[in-house]
């Protein structure tokens, strides 16, 4: 049924300047085109905010045609601007291990940029500027209404669903450039690919017992598990909102497991022509490729 598809994505359809909003189909080879019904709007964003009925959602949909992913239907990120891009630093137990670093006692929050988000098969650009471009794959948490000031145990009231981000990072300017400070390191173009889909939290039996893995090349780098979160959704949720407001559309990259490319012995970092994939089971895959930046006209 329609009703189990509650994977939203956003699509632009060859020829066309403006993205619509659609449903991926079960299999992922397919997108229901949302845009064509009645009342609902062309972005993810601000369909969250109407707070939509999904049942009636998915009723409404099934008349709506399916177009094939191919050549036709590119993919775009399935939040396209969301207001607050949050980051939580050394929030898996091993890949503090990989460091040599304690856990922190609290979360560590940072930010990155909205020019960062790029779709499930758009390309990472090697930016002239950095030699150590790094991957980190992360699950994402979108926020689904207001919220501030929200006590743990209603936290997931606030969650909308889940999706994918490689938080890219280029090292030298996160860890030895720019006084320390980790927004320029995090927040270079394309830096934080995201998608394919967001899935509705319905759809997730256990946030907590998730798989999430990457592949340079070809070549397995990360294989870890959501369970080992040392600050959970709902204990990052509850902090966050005693100081700041949520707003729907929102996006918490949650941390990454260890695997990642500075801590290998010896370092790896990405490179033109690399190709970057990217899985949490049962939100899906990304596929980037790493290329040169283009030079100005």
């Amino acid at each position: 049924m329609l009703s189990a598809r509650m994977r939203f994505v956003q699509y632009l359809r060859k020829g066309d300047l403006a993205k619509r909003l659609g449903l991926l189909t079960d299999d992922h080879k397919s997108v229901v085109e949302l845009s064509g019904v009645e009342g609902v709007p062309c972005d993810l964003k601000t369909l969250i905010t109407q707070n939509p009925n999904l049942a009636e959602l998915a009723k409404k949909a099934e008349k709506q045609p399916k177009l094939p992913l191919n050549d036709d239907v590119t993919l775009l990120p399935p939040l396209s601007d969301p207001g607050k891009i949050i980051c939580i630093g050394l929030n898996y137990q091993d890949h503090c291990d990989e460091q040599n670093k304690p856990a922190p006692k609290t979360p560590m929050f940072f930010s990155k940029y909205n020019n960062t988000l790029v779709g499930p098969t758009d390309d990472v650009i090697a930016h002239e500027v950095t030699n150590k471009i790094d991957w980190e794959v992360e699950l994402v948490v979108v926020i689904g209404k207001v919220a501030r000031l929200v006590p743990k145990e209603e936290a997931f009231d606030y969650v909308f669903g889940y999706t994918i981000a490689q938080d890219i990072s280029a090292r030298d300017w996160q860890k030895e450039r720019n006084g320390g400070q980790f927004l320029l390191g995090k927040s270079m173009d394309t830096f934080c690919p995201l998608g394919p889909a967001v899935v509705h939290k319905s759809l997730i039996k256990d946030v907590y017992d998730l798989p999430l893995k990457t592949w340079i090349n070809g070549v397995e780098k990360q294989n870890g598990n959501t369970g080992d979160m040392i600050h959970k959704i709902d204990d990052v949720i509850n902090r966050l909102t005693q100081s700041i407001t949520l707003l729907p559309g929102d996006i918490i990259l949650t941390g990454t497991p260890k695997g990642v490319g500075m801590y290998r012995s010896p370092p790896e970092y990405l490179k033109a022509g690399d190709v970057i994939k990217t899985e949490i089971v049962g939100l899906g895959t990304m596929t980037n490729q790493v290329v040169a930046p283009c030079k100005p006209n």
